[in-house]
């Protein structure tokens, strides 16, 4: 591994630098904006001056960068203040490139560039109630007619629908084969008739994510993504990409439960002092120097031009289960005062009660701690694969509650 950066790779560096010094948002210039609104304005601004989605070709509004380069920017752009950067992440992390992978060239250049610039938001429509952990169990139906396809079902945990404008969906179009066998893929406008939204109301009192039902929506069959019943290789691209997205990011870091033990007491001195306190710290930052140290690997193959591995799934299936427990044994540091959650109040505006309340879904988006597992254990050690009971039945034949 190198963790220094090439000189190529600096000088992009100072330069991201000093553009985000000179263009940040005055808070004039966000007056009377929404959260999303702010967001747009700022993905614009970015887009305008070759900032945003650097990775991109030119002629879907990217800047043919490499992707070091993209990370580079992603650093930078975290020391600061900006308005909120992942309202669209879904879009330009999972649905671009599954687009740019699969979409026709003129289909590309209509939207792509929409999507670089936070015009138009995308959302992904993968999970369902009854599939649980297994996307490929998904039960949505979509039948042909004629040059359409008239879907039937429902979604859940869709982050973003109820601001998006369009999104990728996978869906069943042959129950008669084995379930990964009978998939298809298509992009769908999020203003379809026969679509309908509505918000879950999450442990934090947001309401992020969501259930989409659809009612015999239709949908052109020169929206579909790849062949009938290739939808499972196509949704493999999204996955590939969610992976790395996603990650185990969010939430508290070790640095900031290492302040709160200096100063909450614990008993008639600091918490720092006690040795069951120091233990569990330790044991977080050799967990948390891991997780960095396993990212940098990831940005030396980057920068090598390369593509990182199954061993992404590393970050996500250690990093969110060290969230909670964080958020968790912060909230204990702060005694009686760690049910308190308004951010005007709370100590560090409330983010430890934030994180704890976010982590559980941390551990199930773009994967469960079991999927990651399994993954590890399959694709980078090398083990058996793990059983599987419907391997090879046609779906309508593998048993189910009903």
């Amino acid at each position: 591994m190198d963790f220094s950066d090439t000189p190529e790779e600096a000088a992009f560096r100072e330069e991201a630098k000093e553009w985000l010094v000179r263009n940040m948002p005055t808070s004039e210039e966000l007056e009377g904006m929404d959260h999303i609104g702010r967001a747009k304005f700022w993905e614009k601004r970015k887009f305008d001056h070759g900032w945003s989605c650097i990775s991109w070709p030119r002629e879907y509004g990217g800047q043919a960068g490499s992707a070091i380069q993209e990370v580079i920017w992603g650093q930078e752009e975290s020391k600061f203040v900006v308005p909120e950067t992942n309202i669209n992440i879904i879009g330009q992390g999972m649905c671009g490139p599954t687009m740019m992978a699969w979409a026709t060239e003129e289909q590309n250049r209509r939207f792509l560039p929409c999507l670089a610039s936070g015009e138009e938001v995308w959302c992904q429509l993968f999970s369902e109630p009854a599939g649980g952990s297994d996307l490929a169990a998904l039960r949505t139906r979509a039948n042909r007619e004629g040059d359409e396809w008239v879907i039937n079902g429902q979604k859940i945990w869709t982050s973003g629908a109820h601001y998006s404008d369009y999104a990728i969906l996978v869906v069943r179009t042959d129950p008669l084969v084995p379930k990964h066998r009978g998939l298809s893929f298509f992009f769908i406008s999020m203003k379809s008739p026969g679509i309908e939204i509505k918000p879950i109301k999450q442990i934090s009192g947001d309401s992020n994510f969501n259930e989409v039902y659809f009612t015999d929506v239709r949908v052109s069959d020169s929206q579909r993504l790849g062949a009938v019943g290739q939808g499972w290789q196509v949704a493999l691209t999204t996955l590939m990409n969610e992976r790395a997205t996603i990650g185990g990011g969010g939430g508290i870091g070790f640095d900031e439960l290492f302040r709160l033990a200096q100063k909450a007491n614990f008993g008639e001195t600091a918490a720092i002092h006690d040795a069951g306190v120091r233990r569990k710290l330790a044991d977080w930052y050799v967990q948390e120097t891991g997780l960095r140290y396993t990212g940098y690997r990831a940005l030396s193959a980057l920068s090598r031009g390369d593509l990182p591995g199954p061993e992404n799934s590393i970050g996500k299936l250690v990093g969110a289960p060290k969230t909670q427990d964080m958020a968790s044994f912060a909230i204990d540091l702060l005694d009686g005062s760690g049910v308190i959650a308004n951010p005007e109040v709370s100590e560090l505006a409330a983010e430890f009660q934030q994180s704890y309340m976010g982590a559980p879904g941390l551990r199930i988006a773009g994967g469960t701690d079991e999927v990651m597992a399994n993954i590890i254990a399959e694709r980078v050690l090398g083990l058996p694969q793990d059983v599987r009971v419907d391997k090879g039945i046609p779906f309508n034949e593998v048993p189910n509650s009903e």
